[in-house]
């Protein structure tokens, strides 16, 4: 898929200025500390939660953490962190990119 004139425009923006292009473009940040902890900024929500599978919404997609005994460590405005023992994590349906 093709990027659009704004985001060409955006990663262009951010690379003059030598932003952040996680900020500028709206692009979620992953963490992964081993297997046990999971932390996504710039979300949009959690669209699925089970001990198995966490779908975390974000602009561009979801985040799929998949494992064992999951659990929402903490969730702000901001971030999520999960917890448990983690097994994957997927991107999918990525616009944009």
């Amino acid at each position: 898929m093709r990027r659009s004139p704004r985001d060409r425009l955006a990663r262009r923006v951010a690379d003059l200025f030598e932003l952040p292009k996680d900020v500028i473009l709206d692009l979620p940040t992953a963490t992964v500390l081993g297997n046990l902890q999971c932390v996504v900024e710039n979300h949009r929500g959690i669209i699925e939660y089970l001990p198995e599978k966490v779908r975390v919404n974000t602009a561009r997609g979801e985040v799929v953490i998949t494992g064992r005994e999951l659990a929402i460590g903490s969730i702000s405005q901001d971030e999520i962190v999960i917890e448990g023992r983690i097994t994957s994590l997927a991107l999918q349906d990525w616009a944009g990119e």
